[in-house]
């Protein structure tokens, strides 16, 4: 397996510029995320990778070795689509042993390779069948097999689970992550699921417009956002954002939101201006005690939670709150922020106040 190196990598098509300016590094056996909405340049910072799109400019690194203006054929990584790309016209067995016969492998060492894919996929019962009558599912460990089986130095996986239902999609995303551990595989993996890159990956590019917005491991994605962008992108319900204006000096601890003094982590650099207070839905608590308030305009009922949605001086929250807490429509409640969890944000540029010198959180000049 390998490590992969992306260096101020950027891709124009004509006067459209659909990545611009990325760099990220990929660890070697890593289950990495390129996670984005449509559009934000995910795939094809994928096809670059690949060689199935050449950069504009930048660098590409495949185990120490530059790539960049390598063709695909030449740069010894496994791709797997979202529409499995498979061959109608043949059985499992064909389909995966395809590569392996085309590099004219002795037909004994073929069998061998396909028998050994297919015990670890579980798939061994259905190697003669054709793909055409197979489930999604079971098309899907095909197309992985037909990677696997030429071991290559990383595997690139474009929404490989976009065309199965929810059900089988969380299965088949739990049987991923076990093959990947089990293989210690380098794996680059394109999706617009913010639950699936927060489930899979070890670490997580998320992209907007063509802009890498934050880079690193999902939990700080989910706890330290970089931008207003990544705090609405990640987490459902997505961040609160409260605004409000300000003077803060380093190491500030208090901001006020309507009269009423609350607690953030202490900033790092000064600020004045238009600031929003990002706050977390599972971090407010309903309590009689806090001078804060808002009315509950709407509850909705998840089981072992529920997501009260209230109106406040600075606009509108949602709080994830226990099931049985009584919470009705109408009634004005006081909520309390848990400080230490917060994250200011400038309202104009969007990027995080306090988070922003944060490790993994990347600037843009």
């Amino acid at each position: 397996m390998a490590e992969i190196v992306v260096q101020n990598i950027c891709k124009e098509f004509g006067d459209f510029t659909a990545v611009q300016s990325s760099s990220f590094r990929i660890e070697d056996g890593e289950f990495f995320m390129l996670l984005g909405p449509s559009g934000c340049g995910k795939t094809t910072t994928l096809r670059m990778i690949a060689g199935l799109e050449l950069p504009t400019s930048g660098a590409i690194y495949i185990d120490g070795e530059e790539v960049g203006q390598k063709p695909a054929s030449q740069r010894d990584i496994a791709f797997v689509f979202q529409m499995f790309a498979l061959y109608p016209h043949m059985n499992v067995r064909n389909n995966i042993s395809y590569p392996l016969i085309s590099q004219r492998m002795p037909r004994a060492q073929v069998r061998e390779k396909v028998a050994e894919v297919a015990r670890i996929l579980g798939i061994e019962s259905i190697l003669d069948r054709p793909v055409g009558g197979l489930s999604g599912g079971d098309r899907q460990r095909v197309a992985l097999g037909r990677a696997i089986v030429r071991n290559p130095k990383c595997f690139l996986m474009d929404e490989p689970l976009g065309a199965l239902d929810a059900e089988f999609r969380e299965h088949m995303s739990e049987e991923l992550k076990k093959l990947h551990d089990r293989m210690g595989a380098t794996t680059v993996y394109v999706t617009h699921d913010q639950l699936e890159a927060m489930q899979m990956g070890d670490k997580i590019v998320v992209m907007n417009h063509g802009i890498i917005e934050q880079f690193g491991r999902p939990q700080d994605i989910y706890d330290k956002p970089a931008t207003r962008f990544v705090a609405e992108f990640i987490g459902s319900p997505p961040m609160n954002f409260l605004k409000f204006h300000g003077s803060l000096e380093i190491d500030a601890t208090n901001v006020t939101l309507h009269h009423q003094t609350m607690t953030v982590p202490a900033l790092r650099e000064p600020f004045d201006g238009d600031m929003i207070y990002g706050v977390r839905p599972e971090h407010i608590r309903l309590s009689d005690t806090s001078g804060y308030r808002g009315e509950i305009i709407a509850t909705e009922y998840l089981g072992t939670t529920q997501i009260v949605t209230l109106k406040t001086p600075n606009g509108d929250v949602k709080a994830r709150i226990a099931a049985e807490q009584s919470a009705r429509v109408g009634e004005t409640v006081g909520l309390e922020f848990n400080g230490a969890t917060v994250t200011l944000f400038d309202s104009q540029s969007g990027r995080a106040i306090l988070s922003a010198l944060n490790e993994g959180v990347l600037s843009h000049g």
